[in-house]
This record gives structure tokens, sequence and C-alpha cells, in this order.
């Protein structure tokens, strides 16, 4: 059966990223195509014979973007497994991006009056606008502090998971850098002790055993899993009977190096039996990518 990914979000959220890795995994990838044609590409697909295709549509296709759930709705509607993967970034990393690539965005001359081009920040402000609501209804990766080494990551495991009611995703994060924009639920593990002040444990992650060793002595730090691993277990049915085929459940320490790391491969653990489970951790490079 054919299996389609289709790339959208925000202009400067790593699409192009995305479309290549899929590319070098083989699937046979358009980019920019028209949200019209999107029915007819998956169908003439079907009958030539390919077995994985992916798209990109953003705000750069010609015609009706508030269009797109419509299309994506009838694709699914014929049985083909259509999987969306919407990427966003905060308007800062954005405006960096594109201070660093000097392109222009690619609403600039579509929002021009009277010949005056308007500002980087209103072409984003529209866009977001543009694109709200196939947001509310897809998976959505916020890219806004991750290495182009880590999205591939994010993205192959991603599509590489087998098709479940739920796709069920724990993530460990910095609370300095931000809270992600693609967390469902999310537990604040800052008030655990604090590996760092440990000068051997410093350097380490806690994905290694010292680390994982010096935290499992504390009980607090049981609890807070015992309770974050209950409420998850609780409300995931109910989240699968809301038709739901996503839930990211963040947990942020101050650096995302230590407490949520471990906490967050502690309750990969606990729900293995969950397919398909994937574990992500923001401020750490991929396990399988050098540093």
């Amino acid at each position: 059966m054919l299996k389609v990914v289709l790339i959208t979000g925000i202009s400067g959220s790593g699409k192009s990223v995305a479309l290549r890795l899929l590319e070098d995994t083989g699937y046979t990838c358009v980019d920019n195509l028209p949200v019209q044609f999107l029915a007819d590409f998956v169908n003439r697909s079907i009958d030539t014979g390919i077995e994985r295709v992916a798209i990109a549509i953003d705000v750069r296709a010609p015609g009706d973007l508030n269009t797109l759930p419509e299309a994506i709705s009838q694709v699914r509607e014929s049985g083909i497994a259509l999987r969306v993967i919407f990427l966003d970034a905060n308007d800062h990393t954005l405006r960096q991006r594109y201070s660093e690539s000097r392109r222009r965005h690619p609403l600039t001359d579509r929002l021009r009056l009277d010949g005056v081009s308007p500002s980087l920040q209103a072409c984003i402000d529209a866009e977001r606008e543009m694109l709200s609501a196939l947001r509310e209804q897809e998976h959505v990766i916020d890219t806004s502090d991750l290495t182009p080494g880590q999205l591939r990551a994010w993205v192959r495991d991603l599509v590489q998971a087998d098709r479940a009611p739920v796709v069920l995703t724990f993530e460990s994060f910095a609370y300095k850098r931000g809270v992600p924009g693609d967390a469902d639920i999310m537990f604040d593990v800052r008030c655990l002790p604090n590996p760092h002040y440990d000068a051997e444990l410093r350097p380490m992650t806690g994905r290694d055993e010292p680390v994982a060793k010096w935290l499992s002595q504390f009980g607090s730090v049981e609890t807070m899993i015992d309770d974050i691993a209950g409420f998850v277990n609780r409300w995931l049915p109910l989240y699968m009977q809301d038709t739901r085929n996503y839930l990211t459940v963040a947990v942020g320490c101050t650096g995302g190096k230590h407490r949520s790391v471990y906490v967050v491969e502690q309750l990969a653990l606990r729900f293995a039996s969950h397919s398909p489970l994937l574990v992500r951790h923001r401020n750490q490079p991929p396990v399988d990518m050098p540093a």
C-alpha cells in the first residue's frame, strides 16, 4: 500500500531538511506541490506502483491554502495512509534563520501594499494565521532549538512508526531554552535533586549510568516518575478515544541534561509495551548520531 508523508508548516522551520531526509530514505519527493493537485498526485502514484511518497506543501504553493485540510481528509477517506508532519519554530528563531540565510519570506510579494514590502514579522504573523487550522489537527514538531541532525532523526523515527491509535512520545527539554511548542502534556521536574552540582556528574547526562544511579537513590525522584506514569496511564485511553494520533509528554528541567533525560528514559521503560513509542531529548544529540 502507498505510504504518503506530507511535510508542511511555517517557512524557515526546516521543511527542506525533513524532505531531504525522506528522499535519502527512499521516498519519492515533490516540493511545493499545489494543493489542488494533492489527490491527483497520490492517485497517480498508486497507478504507477510507487510505494512511498513525500510531499511538501506550504504558503509557496499557488492556490487556496485554506483547502489543504479538506484535501488531506479526502485522501485519508480514500484509504491512503497519509501522515502529516507540521514543522514550527518560535518567532525569534525564524527571524534569526532568515537573517543568516538572507532569504526573503515567500509572502513578501503577496503582502506588498502600494509598493511597500511588509516586515518579516508581518509575513510570519500572516503565515501563522493561514496555517493555524492545519496546525491544530496535525502532529507538530517545534524545531526552535533543534539541530538539523536532531530534526532528521525525529522525522525518521516518526515516519518509521507503525500506524497506531496514538504515537506516544516522551520528550525531555530545558526550561532555560523555553517551553517546546509541540508538547501536549508537560511536567516540571526542576524540584528534584540536581546532579549538576556534583563535579563528576556534571559533564554526563541522564542516560549515563552514574547519573541514573545517583538519581535513583532519592525517593522523590521515584515518586515523581510514579506520578507521571500514573497520570499518563490513566488518561491515555481517553486521548485515544478522542481520535488523537499523537501524544507528546514533555518533561523539563533547568538544562535538559540530567533530571528530565533520566525521567524520560525511565518513563519509556515503563511504557515499553506501547507501540509505537518514541523517545526524544530536545537538548541532547541523537543517540545514533555524532554530537
